[in-house]
């Protein structure tokens, strides 16, 4: 098979937008060029698809997703949410290992990516989890094919909490895959519940922020950051909530590969923030909490500077009655997978969302062979159209079975018109150079 695709705005993520044409030879990039077609190309391609002006980008590689499988398939599915993904405009993407059962061993993880290899739309990879107990497995997993170790400082979805200080120590200094971290200081979360227990009006999800407070999440992300720094540790801190650990990490700091200690923004905590409960209530809890507007002003600079390197969802579908409930009882997540390159898009411009959404997340994992457009990589592609007048998100246009977004009622300029995931050759396991 090979699809050329001509007269599109091509961001590369090597080069500035230019008008040119790409060349797939079954799931690579054969040859890219600029301006019109050479007849020699145009007579090899068996599918030709005019862009008609519009953007041609890499898919976008989402490192952070609850995709909920096993255990948990009423609300989403490998199957379901990587469709939704790739409506998005994702075409990979790395799943987190609080499933049911907790993904925490060897065995665990091999049985998703059997999952996976049946039921994908798009390319997969899984972390495996970090347990008081599991330190043997962590030790022996092949980080070639495990994209890093989830350690959740903080409780969450699921039972994996690790806030020991021995078990910290441990998976920091004595494991040899990358660590990323759901940074809250359980400590912090006790004490406040305990202060302010019992809360006067529960049903108002102002006191979400107020119990999981940035206090929460600096002190568990300076711990995190001096264990990596001890032991000599690959660091990357996921869902930055706050000003303040934004100024914990360098900017303008090149090449994520180069970079030991890195860190990641959700689009919920780039568009939200904690005003936004009185419209939006239990559809933006989540864990770490959505904070002010100045801290969320300030991820948006620190991702323009580089301090942040890399965009992910979080994505994490829950249904509607789970979601229900005061701010004890309704369960924190939100689904944003098939709107986060739209909406990044829109915030923050095509270079600005292929670099930080596209490129910095293969470089920083090692993902071999993606994240840019460039001959000799895959062919994961995704055309996108800027619409002068602007459509508004609705629940009915989720394809998730949960059935909802925190993103209703928002008006987009961008939409996915069509994704190629290895040059329509299909998805594959993704690997990661360590």
């Amino acid at each position: 098979m090979k699809v050329l695709i001509h007269n599109a705005r091509i961001v590369s993520g090597l080069e500035p937008e230019h008008t040119g044409w790409l060349l797939t030879s079954g799931a690579d990039i054969d040859r890219m060029g600029r301006g019109s077609v050479p007849p020699e190309v145009l007579a090899e391609a068996t599918e030709t698809v005019d862009a008609a002006g519009r953007l041609l980008l890499p898919g976008a590689i989402d490192v952070h997703v609850h995709f909920r499988e096993p255990g948990l398939t009423h609300k989403a599915s490998i199957a379901s949410e990587s469709r939704a993904a790739l409506a998005g405009g994702v075409t990979s993407w790395i799943e987190m290992p609080n499933t049911r059962p907790a993904t925490v061993s060897r065995d665990l993880l091999e049985a998703k990516e059997e999952i996976a290899a049946r039921t994908a739309a798009g390319n997969y990879a899984f972390m495996i989890g970090a347990t008081a107990d599991n330190l043997r497995e962590l030790q022996l997993t092949d980080y070639s094919r495990v994209a890093a170790v989830k350690v959740f400082m903080g409780s969450s979805t699921g039972n994996m909490l690790l806030d020991g200080d021995d078990p910290l120590r441990a998976v920091f200094a004595e494991q040899p895959g990358r660590v990323v971290v759901h940074a809250e200081d359980q400590g912090v979360i006790d004490r406040l519940t305990a202060r302010y227990s019992p809360i006067p009006d529960p049903e108002n999800m102002i006191w979400h922020t107020r119990l999981r407070p940035a206090e929460a999440c600096v002190r568990a992300t300076e711990h995190a950051m001096e264990l990596a720094e001890r032991y000599g540790t690959r660091l990357h801190v996921a869902h930055v909530t706050t000003a303040a650990e934004c100024a914990l990490f360098d900017p303008d700091g090149g090449d994520p590969a180069s970079r030991r200690i890195t860190a990641e923004v959700s689009p919920h905590h780039l568009i939200h923030c904690s005003d936004d409960y009185a419209r939006l209530g239990s559809r933006i809890k989540m864990n770490p909490s959505v904070k002010s507007a100045a801290d969320r002003d300030a991820l948006r600079r620190a991702l323009a500077d580089g301090r942040l390197s890399v965009i992910a969802t979080d994505h994490a579908p829950h249904t509607l009655a789970e979601k229900q409930g005061d701010v004890f009882t309704a369960m924190s997540g939100a689904p944003m997978v098939q709107f986060s390159l739209p909406a990044m898009l829109d915030m923050f411009g095509p270079e600005m969302a292929v670099s930080r959404m596209c490129k910095a997340p293969a470089r920083l994992f090692g993902i071999e062979s993606r994240g840019v457009l460039a001959p000799g990589y895959r062919a994961d592609m995704v055309l996108v159209e800027h619409l002068d007048e602007p459509y508004t998100v609705t629940d009915a246009d989720v394809l998730s079975p949960c059935g909802w977004t925190p993103m209703t009622g928002r008006q987009l300029h961008h939409r996915v018109v069509r994704a190629w995931v290895n040059g329509g050759t299909g998805p594959e396991a993704l690997r990661f150079r360590i």
